[in-house]
């Protein structure tokens, strides 16, 4: 089985951290975003969409990161923690996975985009009201994620990590690898996260997000300037 995944993508990282945590056998399939990889027809054969995460087990393809963390945890019947039995947690576990897509995902992105990735296609110094904007919406999710998901619960489910969790922290890493700080003024997703973290294994959360958390070490050197202006596009219209 093959996961086609660039680290620097947050859904990738939850399929990373995912598979790791849970002795899945994998190969991974490296597809450098910054390069243009997923726009290559090599790509195109595993995913038409052009995206990554992507799964190929077999003659089997599967895009979309939620639907390949589902397969994975039926595939290989992994704990029951992860995507509960129990209704109501599953309902919670889906709950979540519904919202995060337009909550934290859309605001968490449009900061690290409009502070990072952004001024790093351009060349030009990032909009310092755009990412004032920008905070400010991830302010609001994230004020909506303690009180609504996490409440007085050590995770979103309950007392155990679910792909919930998974799914949550690897989004709300992208903003502090744009240097926004998030856990220090909000004790409670502060002592959430230390939890998550331990749940899944320091070493290999630190293995996830190291190219994330170490925006200098990012380049567009090799990504042809036709691509280049393409994805700055697509940006743009992403955080306008």
């Amino acid at each position: 089985m093959e996961l086609f995944l660039d680290l620097f993508s947050q859904p990738c990282r939850a399929l990373f951290i995912f598979a790791k945590k849970n002795n899945i056998p994998f190969e991974l399939k490296h597809v450098d975003l910054l390069k243009g990889q997923h726009m290559t027809e090599e790509f195109g054969k595993v995913n038409a969409l052009r995206k990554v995460p992507a799964l190929r087990d077999g003659d089997f393809t599967l895009a979309e990161s939620n639907a390949i963390l589902l397969y994975l945890s039926r595939k290989f019947k992994t704990p029951d923690h992860w995507y509960p039995s129990d209704l109501q947690k599953r309902a919670r576990v889906d709950e979540y996975l519904s919202w995060q897509h337009t909550g934290i995902r859309a605001a968490g992105c449009k900061v690290y985009l409009s502070k990072v990735l952004l001024p790093l296609l351009t060349g030009k110094p990032f909009c310092p009201e755009k990412v004032e904007g920008a905070i400010e919406e991830l302010n609001v999710v994230l004020k909506q994620f303690e009180e609504k998901f996490l409440g007085d619960k050590p995770f979103i489910a309950g007392s155990e990590i679910s792909l919930a969790d998974l799914v949550a922290i690897v989004e709300i890493m992208q903003p502090v690898g744009a240097g926004y700080e998030i856990f220090k003024p909000r004790p409670k997703l502060a002592e959430w996260r230390a939890r998550v973290e331990e749940a899944i294994g320091k070493e290999l959360f630190q293995e996830a997000h190291k190219q994330v958390l170490n925006a200098k070490s990012l380049s567009v050197a090799e990504l042809v300037p036709e691509l280049r202006e393409q994805m700055a596009c697509m940006l743009l219209k992403l955080i306008n």
